[in-house]
């Protein structure tokens, strides 16, 4: 491939394979999106010279990228699918080991399986290195297929139980027993173990890995990675902030408040990549009684397999959570305008994930709060002063993410 385009692919590969980011060699190069394809992994392009059904190459086909996206999502997730299936096997010849009467499965990923399809691209393509001629989706998942036994492990607790027997005929109990019972919890092990139980990346492969699917993230516009510019200055404590002219009353909570900015998100740290945690937050403590701070949020969502290690929180994070505070959730998407400004209306929260914009330059949950003036109220957890505006809807709707999981770009949260 000759002309500017070679041109560029050559100093991008040569980029590449030296762990240089790419910013520059864009900025300078004016080819934005020729050289974010190659950045990126080919899995999704097919190379620059392939086309889509429209016989034009990838890059410039939409339809095609978006095909090529849906179709090793569906990869990612029908092996997701056998890890559970996996687990689910070694779960049963533990509990033949306990001598217990039976046991129950908690699966938090039966509607949603969390995951970042991006950063499993990452690396694959990553560690094939030299080898990026061989890349292909097949491969991929056999490679996936093969660490299957890693994607999920398990929590196990057991209880005693009183079991009622009933007569089939009339219903009626006729004996009770006690029995010990099992009680299993499926935990996704997160693509971080994944790197380095199937990958085995080297930490160079793993910054150009987390490059990949950075860039992949901002691409597509899906939201999947979330960072707040964060060099580790805080923000002066602002205290007990309520905003007050919403239909509801709404506690704020920023991210980068020295209180805990720097506490830990996973491995992680509040200020940089504590947006889901901070948002849920604020909505958890606005529409309970329970005030729940960044720092136990975070903890929560640690726990219980919210967060994604160097890209924020995985989008599932936001529903999970409303349900364990017993609050009602419902997933919206951005062609249901009426339906956000009737909620906000009424009262209820909506969160959405946004990509690129007026507030973010990658991904970023933000809390819509209210509605004034037939314009919107924010509560943005890494911004004080955006929270302060009214915002277009259409602004909202433009940015929100394109590639939302979990039901999302919005979810309309109540009691």
């Amino acid at each position: 491939m000759g002309g500017p385009y070679g041109a560029a692919a050559g100093a991008v590969l040569y980029a590449a394979q030296n762990g240089k980011k790419f910013f520059v060699v864009i900025l300078v190069l004016l080819m934005l999106p020729v050289l974010f394809i190659l950045m990126l992994p080919s899995l999704i392009f097919g190379g620059l010279t392939s086309s889509g059904a429209s016989s034009q190459p990838v890059l410039n086909d939409n339809a095609a990228i978006i095909q090529n996206t849906n179709d090793i999502a569906f990869a990612v997730n029908q092996v997701l699918g056998e890890g559970i299936t996996d687990a689910e096997a070694r779960i049963a010849q533990d509990f033949a080991t306990t001598g217990g009467d039976n046991y129950e499965i908690i699966n938090p990923y039966a509607t949603d399986m969390s995951s970042n399809v991006n950063s499993f691209i990452a690396q694959y393509c990553a560690a094939k290195g030299d080898t990026w001629d061989t890349i292909s989706l097949p491969d991929m998942q056999a490679v996936l297929r093969q660490g299957k036994s890693s994607l999920y492990s398990y929590t196990r607790t057991s209880e005693n139980r009183i079991v009622e027997d009933d007569n089939p005929e009339t219903k009626d109990v006729v004996e009770t027993r006690e029995e010990i019972w099992y009680i299993y919890t499926l935990v996704y092990n997160g693509e971080g173990y994944f790197a380095d139980s199937v990958f085995h990346l080297t930490d160079g492969q793993k910054a150009l890995a987390g490059d990949y699917a950075g860039n992949l993230s901002l691409f597509l516009g899906d939201g999947m990675f979330q960072y707040t510019e964060y060099t580790g200055t805080t923000i002066a404590s602002l205290g007990d902030v309520r905003f007050t002219d919403g239909a509801t009353e709404v506690v704020y909570f920023n991210q980068l408040d020295e209180r805990w900015a720097n506490k830990p998100y996973g491995t992680d740290n509040i200020g940089g990549y504590g947006c889901g945690p901070t948002s849920m937050s604020i909505v958890v403590s606005s529409l309970t009684d329970d005030i729940v701070d960044p720092i136990e949020m975070a903890e929560w969502a640690y726990q219980n397999g919210g967060w994604c290690s160097k890209s924020g929180s995985y989008h599932a994070l936001i529903p999970n959570t409303a349900k364990a505070w017993g609050l009602t959730v419902e997933g919206c998407t951005a062609s249901e305008p009426q339906r956000i400004l009737d909620a906000l209306g009424n009262g209820k929260l909506v969160v959405a994930i946004m990509s690129k914009g007026h507030f973010t330059s990658s991904g970023h949950f933000i809390v819509l709060r209210g509605v004034q003036d037939g314009k919107i109220l924010v509560a943005d957890p890494a911004s004080y002063k955006r929270s302060g505006k009214l915002w277009d809807l259409s602004i909202i709707l433009n940015e929100a993410s394109k590639g939302a999981a979990a039901g999302g770009p919005f979810w309309i949260i109540g009691l």
